[in-house]
């Protein structure tokens, strides 16, 4: 199988080449607010410690969030940039199924009763959330509810009563190559690019000018 460039710039700046499971290079900067500087450098150290050419990558993987807007944008843009120089498909996948991925290999064990919940930081005191209730027979996590971004106590409020395994772990790229792997096999993976705020944007349209008294001449 040809190797899969996976981007995520969720959180930090991860990216990774993965081949039919294996870990081909990986790259990943813990800097939340470095995206733009971070990304160059992560995609050339990838490359170079794979030994792979651009060219022979099959297909490009981005994380489409939840995430703050300035991040995510960084790394959709770049997994754009490079899948159309390249000239190879690009899929997008949603962050918060790869950090699911990650805690069900790692041996949790959710279900319908017990389901579990995926949190990150999103700022203003908020936190994106998603309930998983386990793995299709692909291992693709089930997602139930969300993303949704909430302040904690709300969140809190919300899961009253419901027994919950949590995990808060960083979302990696090579967990998302892994999941983009699994959802090919099922049929799932999409092309779907579109970031996930889930916020309306803090830039709004101006209002329009209204002119207040007379104007010279008039």
């Amino acid at each position: 199988m040809s190797p899969f460039l996976a981007i995520d710039t969720s959180d930090g700046t991860s990216v990774a080449l993965l081949a039919g499971g294996d870990v081909l290079g990986e790259v990943n900067f813990d800097d939340r607010m470095g995206h733009a500087e971070n990304i160059g450098n992560a995609l050339a150290e990838v490359f170079a410690k794979a030994g792979v050419a651009p060219s022979r990558i099959s297909a490009v993987v981005v994380g489409r969030g939840p995430a703050p807007f300035t991040g995510l944008r960084v790394g959709i843009a770049a997994a754009i940039a490079f899948s159309e120089g390249v000239a190879k498909p690009i899929f997008g996948v949603v962050s918060h199924d790869a950090i699911a991925l990650a805690a069900i290999r790692g041996g949790a064990k959710p279900s319908v009763e017990q389901p579990l919940l995926v949190t990150a930081d999103a700022r203003r005191s908020e936190v994106y959330w998603s309930l998983y209730s386990g793995a299709d027979a692909h291992g693709v996590p089930v997602r139930i509810d969300g993303p949704q971004v909430a302040k904690p106590a709300a969140l809190e409020e919300l899961l009253i009563g419901r027994e919950v395994l949590r995990t808060e772990s960083s979302v990696t790229a090579v967990d998302l190559a892994i999941l983009a792997e699994r959802q090919l096999l099922a049929g799932l993976l999409q092309t779907d690019l579109t970031a996930l705020y889930l916020r309306a944007p803090d830039a709004v349209a101006p209002k329009p000018h209204v002119r207040l008294g007379k104007v010279a001449g008039e």
